[in-house]
């Protein structure tokens, strides 16, 4: 027999391992059925009656199409009783994220994602409601009003944000959760799925959208909370859900947020035959207990009922196998445990560490953690998770902190003690609505990253604007996102100053800048690299910052200037920018009425690169000015129409039937 048979045996049932895991295909809410009569068959009595109440207040979210200082398709427009439902359609009234579909993944300011991120964390964005009464929640019905099918996780927080005291632990529970699924209509509908019941009242429920699937905006109006003062008496039995019951790939979305249950009874049918491995008798029978504070990277102790996962039982087996033939040279069997690593989830790895001295030496190998994303463990993650990781971390380049670190779970000094280790070869921080930052944290950035290129601190409404001149320190900066921050101008402009190796750059909503002529004119004169540019709602940019803008950065290649009532076709800022950014693949105009034929034709001639296009709103386009765009721009995918007062429905389709490529939307209001 060939030496190498008995690899490529190995190796194939490894990977058919992995391929069975990707293939299952069953939802979330099928393999819910089988608790469904019981969850649904809860009743409760008279004298235990059901409050239904409203979302009394928005007191966090992740990115919304408004503005931050109205209330037009805002987050907090899903505060109180509908505004709009039962009606379909485009209102100002609702709440719509900032995205949908997967164009924003295809363009230039797109980022990379992470390796070794759960298939089963889908989420995009989120918003947190408070509700007057806590309760033991029965139903969460959410009201939408166009495109629905966003929402993919319900979850219920045990903290009160009303109470005057600080909870001695906070603890998130999933009520619901599903893949993200294609949902063939745009009206309006009242989403009710079959929740979960939990052992503790709430009245701070998180929902968590997916728009990947949508063919436009979802829209939003309000979120109903169904519950009972008292906890079901159902609740103390039956109706809670069993973890073991779940198929392996599951226990990430129906627990807390894939850090709890991650154990599972042996398979005697799967190991019954094999040797016996002293080891399994070591292995915690709950790698990460109940309580948040010991995470999943501590090593249990005085626990000796063996329940381990049965692909990482199968997965050491065909570890030590490999290990055990003679004519493997060391070199092979350590490359290929560490491919068989990568394949692993974050918390697998960390639960195979505490199996063999063999193994915690490679599952604790730094070079495993080179890009580490904790973003999917937000609900989790706190200062003794970082301290147990620094470490395994010294040598992370890409670090995901999104979401993480609220309401106390991360501190400023446990934040700060992790970056002192582990942030000398950190390339790409993100930080996205981590709201434990503040001036400190990014002082300790400033000084413990000197090589860091990426940093996104998108929606951090709460770091104070002195806290941003800290950036300026950053001069190897290629990509800087500043979404819905307090940034000021002073602080911005030591930014450009000493960051002028900007690629990328988002300064959407930053509502603290009071004169972006001068931004844009310093962005024109110090950014010659730059290759986007994100300068949605920015209300104050004249034709003046726009001419700089486009005399300095002739490299660009994305610009978002929606919402921009101040720029004017009159001026001919726009035909200038057709004429001197002729490599633009993305162009945003949103909302500017005063585009005109002209403005089309230019790009038409100028810009041939052209991928997607938006002039929503504008009322003095006709469709002859897009064909001629359609016909130059063959690389155009997106062109959103909506509300221009002469492309009607019969327009669209006759541009459709000749451009069949290309998606042209058209919002409508019923």
């Amino acid at each position: 027999m060939s030496p190498v048979f008995p690899m490529l045996t190995v190796l194939t049932m490894f990977y058919y391992m992995c391929l069975r895991r990707r293939a299952r295909t069953a939802t979330r809410g099928d393999m819910m059925n089988s608790h469904r009569t019981i969850v649904s068959s809860s009743r409760t009595s008279p004298l235990n009656a059901e409050v239904v109440q409203y979302a009394k207040e928005v007191v966090d979210f992740s990115s919304h199409y408004g503005s931050e200082n109205s209330m037009s398709y805002t987050m907090w427009n899903l505060a109180g009783v509908p505004n709009v439902f039962p009606s379909s359609g485009d209102f100002t009234q609702t709440a719509v994220f900032r995205t949908y579909g997967t164009w924003w993944d295809q363009c230039p300011s797109a980022s990379l994602p992470f390796r070794r991120t759960p298939s089963s964390f889908q989420s995009q964005d989120y918003v947190e409601l408070t509700f007057e009464q806590q309760v033991y929640p029965t139903a969460v019905h959410v009201l939408e009003t166009y495109h629905p099918g966003a929402v993919i996780r319900i979850l219920a927080c045990s903290a009160n944000p009303y109470s005057p005291n600080p909870p001695a632990e906070v603890r998130w529970e999933i009520l619901w959760s599903e893949r993200p699924t294609k949902v063939n209509a745009s009206q309006a509908r009242q989403f009710k799925p079959c929740i979960k019941q939990i052992n503790f009242p709430t009245n701070l429920i998180r929902l968590e959208v997916n728009s990947s699937l949508l063919d436009y905006y979802t829209e939003l109006d309000a979120v109903v909370l169904h519950g009972t003062k008292d906890k079901p008496l159902l609740s103390l039995k039956t109706a809670l859900v069993d973890m073991n019951d779940l198929e392996d790939d599951d226990y990430e979305e129906k627990d807390g947020c894939g850090m709890d249950a991650l154990n599972k009874k042996f398979s005697s049918a799967a190991l019954g035959d094999g040797p016996n491995n002293g080891y399994f008798d070591k292995l915690p029978y709950e790698c990460m207990p109940k309580n948040r504070s010991s995470f999943i990277w501590k090593r249990s102790e005085n626990r000796t009922k063996p329940r381990p996962k049965q692909k990482i039982q199968l997965l050491i087996l065909l570890i030590s196998g490999v290990c055990g033939l003679p004519y493997f040279p060391s070199f092979s069997c350590t490359k290929l445990i560490q491919l068989i690593l990568n394949h692993l989830s974050l918390p697998d790895l960390c639960r195979l560490a505490q199996t063999c001295r063999l193994l915690h030496q490679h599952c604790c190998d730094p070079l495993q953690y080179i890009h580490l994303n904790l973003q999917p463990y937000w609900a989790k993650l706190d200062d003794t998770s970082l301290e147990l990781l620094q470490a395994r971390c010294v040598l992370v380049q890409w670090l995901n902190l999104s979401w993480t670190g609220n309401r106390g779970f991360i501190s400023v000094s446990g934040f700060s003690s992790f970056l002192k280790v582990c942030g000398s070869e950190l390339v790409r921080l993100e930080l996205s609505c981590s709201h434990f930052l503040n001036d400190t944290c990014l002082e300790v950035i400033s000084e413990m990253c000197p090589n860091l290129q990426d940093l996104n601190l998108s929606s951090c409404d709460k770091l104070p604007p002195q806290a941003f001149g800290h950036i300026a320190k950053l001069c190897n900066l290629k990509r800087l996102v500043l979404y819905r921050t307090k940034v000021e101008q002073t602080a911005l402009l030591s930014i450009l100053n000493f960051c002028a190796e900007l690629q990328h750059l988002s300064l959407g909503s930053c509502v603290m800048i009071e004169d972006y002529d001068v931004i844009a004119s310093m962005i024109g004169a110090k950014c010659k690299n730059l290759r986007t540019l994100d300068l949605w709602r920015c209300k104050n940019i004249t034709e003046n910052g726009i001419a700089e803008l486009a005399s300095g950065c002739v490299l660009l290649e994305e610009l978002d200037l929606g919402w921009c009532p101040t720029l004017q076709s009159s001026t001919g800022c726009f035909a200038r920018l057709a004429r001197q950014l002729p490599n633009l693949q993305k162009l945003f105009l949103t909302a500017n009425r005063s585009v005109c034929d002209t403005d089309i034709e230019e790009l038409a001639s100028n810009c041939v690169r052209l991928q997607q296009l938006d002039i929503l709103g504008t009322r003095m386009v006709s469709p002859a000015s897009l064909r001629k765009l359609l016909e130059s721009c063959k690389d155009l995918t997106l062109l959103d129409v909506s509300f221009c007062s002469q492309i009607d429905n019969r327009a669209v389709l006759e541009l459709n039937a000749s451009f069949p490529k290309v998606f042209i939307k058209k919002s409508f209001t019923q």
